[in-house]
C-alpha cells in the first residue's frame, strides 16, 4: 500500500485549530498597495479561519494535520 502523502501546498497555507478548523493569511496584501487605506491592510494581516464548505476538502489534503 503507498504511503498518505500531505499536499505540501495546503500544508504550507492552513494550520489546524483545536476545535478542528483551519486558519489561514488573508489575500489582497501582496501588491497594489498604494489604493488602500492603511486601516484595510492593518485588518487584512490578522488570520481568518476557512469556511465551513471548504473544510472537508482540506481535511482530505491534509491526513496528518
Amino acid at each position: 500500500m503507498p504511503k498518505m502523502k500531505s499536499n505540501k501546498g495546503a500544508a504550507k497555507r492552513f494550520k489546524k485549530t483545536a476545535s478542528g478548523g483551519y486558519k489561514c493569511k488573508q489575500s489582497h496584501l501582496r501588491h497594489i498597495l498604494t489604493k488602500k487605506s492603511s486601516k484595510r491592510k492593518r485588518q487584512l494581516r490578522n488570520k481568518c479561519m476557512v469556511a465551513a464548505a471548504d473544510v472537508a476538502a482540506i481535511d482530505r489534503m491534509l491526513p496528518f494535520a
